[in-house]
């Protein structure tokens, strides 16, 4: 475990988990915090023995945003470099290279929100919620990502408006992949964390490439991508092997679960 100023940062038989942890702050995005993000997300990228990375917050809020507090007594040029350090540490997420869940407990407003995003997906409490007001404090944000994921006009709603968007809402928006109860929530991500670092590591991070990249191309371009991963995976990977042991693993799945509900 390596505790930071505002991280906590995990690692536990192929997860590792990023914990935002100044909740006395409600996990307010400052300057430290987004150096500290982006540096943890850099070593993960690096560790060969990471397969999967949880990003979670301690206390009941996710991130209440950034930090304002911060920028009192900052000039312009203080507040467009504060700006740029969180926007690398958005981009060290979202470049983190493996399989990446965001776990939004609580609220989720303006750079909590764009850190879930950079994630590979959100898993959300039940209580959870999210907000995108900063046009209504005079500056700019979550203009990328979120209408990238909900839609022009639903993002557009959110940022002019400032509207609290429920957890429910945000699953059918396309924001929030599932929906899990608060007091189990951890668990079950550990738990999906663990599986996924369980998969073979080469097919997974190109899988998430593949995805990542043909989404942003043609139907054409996108499958050439898909190809070239199958490609490399014949080369580089034991694929036999996998494929042989695919039916035994399924059939010990089935097992155990039928052991667990017997």
């Amino acid at each position: 475990m390596t505790v930071n100023e505002t991280l906590i940062v995990e690692r536990h038989e192929g997860v590792a988990e990023i914990v935002l942890n100044r909740p006395e702050q409600r996990n307010a995005l400052n300057a430290a915090m987004c150096d500290e993000l982006r540096t943890a997300a850099i070593e993960l990228r690096a560790d060969d023995a990471i397969h999967c990375v949880i990003v979670r917050a301690n206390g009941p809020v996710f991130c209440a945003g950034a930090d304002l507090k911060e920028r009192k007594g900052m000039t312009i040029d203080d507040v467009r470099a504060r700006r740029l350090k969180a926007f690398a540490a958005y981009d060290a997420i979202e470049k983190i290279g493996k399989p990446c869940i965001a776990l939004v407990e609580g609220a989720a407003v303006g750079s909590g929100g764009e850190i879930a995003m950079a994630c590979d997906f959100i898993i959300a409490t039940d209580n959870a919620i999210f907000r995108t007001p900063e046009a209504l404090w005079g500056t700019v944000g979550a203009t990328q990502r979120l209408p990238r994921i909900v839609g022009k006009r639903l993002a557009k709603d959110m940022a002019y408006t400032g509207r609290t968007l429920s957890v429910k809402e945000a699953q059918q928006a396309g924001l929030v992949s599932r929906i899990v109860p608060a007091s189990e929530a951890v668990s079950i991500v550990r738990e999906m964390a663990r599986d996924v670092a369980a998969a073979p590591a080469l097919a997974m991070r190109l899988t998430r490439d593949c995805i990542d990249r043909g989404v942003e191309t043609d139907p054409a371009g996108a499958l050439a991508i898909e190809m070239l991963a199958i490609d490399t995976l014949l080369q580089e990977s034991d694929w036999n092997q996998s494929i042989s042991t695919f039916g035994q693993s399924n059939d010990s799945a089935e097992q155990d679960k039928e052991a667990r509900h017997a």
